[in-house]
């Protein structure tokens, strides 16, 4: 039929499209790892394309911990900023972090904003991950913890312990809403399960498909009309 409109890509297309644009991502960036950003947006370094092992430290899995509390609302940029001032501040553990005043605290993060609320939550998230013991802490436990809502706890879950977890956040929302995928304003555990119901449930597709929506979204959904040529 002449006109009709396109049909829009299924999630395991979306996928296959933007990892053969843009290859593997190597999220969660860490502060030691010396690996280079694949894709020049955000973060420099500590970033590892197509290594799945990380976190391999216990040190690195707080720094994720941390990273994923610092980075509500607002850029990568931005936390990475706060997260260089803590670790030389010699707070990347949650016995660093203890030994700072809430004062100390608020300073190093203050490149990250929101820097009260998010002391009380690094303070809270950090006696929780010590209370852990090494375990792996499940997803309603996260969401108990003060200032840990469902995207940071997915995010928790999947990059700090290599959960199969999918996380959904403002970009992810930006895309599906633009190619139809989503009603506006869903639900966040809607917009999972769509994700969830259409890819493979296997932990490296989880982090590359979030990890790929952000770096889409970058280049093609900061700001309106959205210009996406890739997906449409």
């Amino acid at each position: 039929m002449s006109g009709a409109r396109k049909k829009p890509p299924t999630l395991a297309e979306i996928y296959e499209t933007l990892l053969n644009a843009y290859g593997p991502q190597g999220w969660w960036p860490l502060l030691e790892h010396n690996g280079t950003n694949p894709t020049k947006t955000g973060s420099i370094t500590g970033y590892h394309p197509g290594q799945y092992d990380f976190p391999k430290t216990e040190r690195q899995r707080f720094e994720i911990c941390i990273g994923a509390i610092l980075t509500q609302n607002t850029a990568w940029i931005n936390v990475e900023r706060a997260l260089f001032v803590l670790e030389q501040m010699d707070a990347l553990t949650p016995e660093g972090l203890g030994a700072l005043r809430d004062d100390q605290v608020r300073m190093a993060i203050r490149p990250a904003g929101y820097f009260n609320a998010k002391t009380r939550k690094l303070r809270e998230l950090a006696a929780f991950h010590t209370a852990l013991n090494g375990r792996v802490p499940d997803r309603e436990e996260l969401l108990a913890v003060w200032g840990v809502g469902p995207e940071t706890a997915d995010s928790i879950r999947l990059y700090a312990y290599g959960q199969k977890e999918m996380v959904v956040d403002a970009y992810t929302r930006r895309i599906l809403e633009h190619l139809k995928l989503v009603q506006p304003n869903s639900k966040y555990d809607d917009l999972k399960g769509l994700c969830i119901n259409g890819l493979p449930e296997d932990l490296i597709v989880y982090q590359e498909f979030h990890a790929l929506l952000v770096e889409h979204a970058k280049r093609c959904y900061a700001r309106r009309p959205f210009q996406d040529n890739l997906l449409r």
